[in-house]
Formats: structure tokens, C-alpha cells, sequence
């Protein structure tokens, strides 16, 4: 009796009929490597253009860059921000612009981070000397006329700034007024206060926030500031 041979079941033919492509593919690939080898032997020049090439591009992007790193230096150092300015911004670009002034005085990694959940932190910074700056924002449409920062916001501040965020400076800046209880409460906890005319010597200048707050913690590190 004859045996039945076994057809390849449907799965294996699509194995097989895989490798088969691959194999071609791999060989058609192979193939054209080798030509473009042997083409780029014999026109050798072709590679000292691309290289040459190569390295203008490369030089003329290095290039750009560095201007584009001198520009924001330059950019920051000469940052300005006056009070109708600050005072007709959107709270979260308000944040943004603490921000840059903290980069402005040499914070290179300053970074707003406010929004929901914040946990009484806008923007965080570490300045030259090593001391970790947080810094609560809030901002009022009515400048002066707008309501004032209170005792309450310096507490939310007070409860999380060390604590939560590993604060050496906590800070609340306002483009608006400041009640006396709440000033009292800062000093108290050893919080700083930046006020509508504080803030407006700080943006409308180029002298650090910590040349004019009072009581700021030592430097933690040297600095070429120093």
C-alpha cells in the first residue's frame, strides 16, 4: 500500500514563502552594496565632495547654534519687564516671566511648574551659590487695585515650601499689594515678601532678586559670582 506524502500545512508555506523573501530582498541589498562600493572606488572624489560637504554643513549648524546661545545670553542679560506689562499678562505667562528673570540672574535651570496640584510651588530655581529658590506667583489684573495677598496664601506657602519642595529660599511674588499681617506672618517663618515695588526694581533691573531681599540664607557653594 502506498503511503499518502504529507502536504506542508498552509502556516509553513507562509514560512517558507517569508524566508524565500528575505532571501531575496537580503540578496538584492547585498548586491546593490557591492555596486555602490565598487562605483564609489572607482569615482573616489565623489566621497572627498560629500565629506567636505558634510563637514561645511556640520560647521555652518555648529556655528548658528553658538549664535543662537550668545543671543539668549545676551537676550537675558538685557531682560526688562515693566509694571503694565506684568500687570496686563495671563497668571501662567506671569509665571513664565519669574521664571526668566530668575534665569536672567544666572538660574540656568529654572523652571515654572505651576499649575493644578502645584502644591504652592510656580517656579523653582537653583541660583550660583547652590541655595534652592521656590517661588509662588500671584499674579492680580488689577495690579495695585487688585485684591491683596494675605496670610492664608504665605501658610500654603510656609506648609510646603521646605518641606515638599527642599526649599533654602521661599518666595511669593506678587504684581499686587501685601497685607501687614501677612508681611509679619513672613518674617515670622522666615519667608521673603516680593512686593508691586519690590518686583518692579527686580524686573525693571538687572541686579538679582537676592541682592534685595533681606535675610537670604548664606551661599551653599563658591561661585564666580561670589
Amino acid at each position: 500500500m502506498r503511503r499518502r506524502t504529507r502536504r506542508p500545512s498552509r502556516r509553513q508555506q507562509q514560512r517558507d514563502a517569508r524566508l524565500i523573501a528575505f532571501a531575496v530582498v537580503a540578496a538584492v541589498g547585498i548586491g546593490l552594496v557591492v555596486m555602490v562600493v565598487n562605483w564609489l572606488l572607482a569615482h573616489w572624489w565623489v566621497l572627498v565632495v560629500v565629506l567636505v560637504f558634510a563637514v561645511l554643513v556640520g560647521a555652518g549648524w555648529l556655528y548658528n547654534r553658538q549664535q543662537r546661545v550668545r543671543w539668549e545670553a545676551v537676550r537675558a542679560q538685557g531682560l526688562r519687564y515693566g509694571l503694565p506689562q506684568l500687570d496686563a499678562l495671563h497668571h501662567t505667562r506671569f509665571e513664565d516671566a519669574i521664571r526668566e528673570l530668575m534665569r536672567r540672574d544666572g538660574c540656568r535651570d529654572a523652571q515654572r511648574v505651576g499649575g493644578s496640584g502645584d502644591l504652592g510651588a510656580d517656579v523653582k530655581a537653583t541660583d550660583p551659590y547652590g541655595r534652592r529658590w521656590v517661588i509662588q506667583c500671584k499674579h492680580r489684573r488689577n495690579g495695585a487695585r487688585g485684591s491683596a495677598v494675605g496670610t492664608p496664601d504665605l501658610q500654603v506657602l510656609n506648609g510646603t515650601a521646605r518641606q515638599v519642595h527642599g526649599a533654602d529660599v521661599a518666595v511669593i511674588v506678587t504684581n499686587g499689594r501685601v497685607t501687614r499681617p501677612a508681611i509679619t506672618f513672613a518674617k515670622q517663618q522666615r519667608l521673603h515678601v516680593v512686593d508691586r515695588q519690590t518686583l518692579a526694581v527686580w524686573a525693571s533691573g538687572s541686579r538679582p532678586l537676592w541682592e534685595l531681599l533681606r535675610a537670604v540664607p548664606p551661599p551653599r557653594r563658591p561661585s564666580s559670582l561670589s
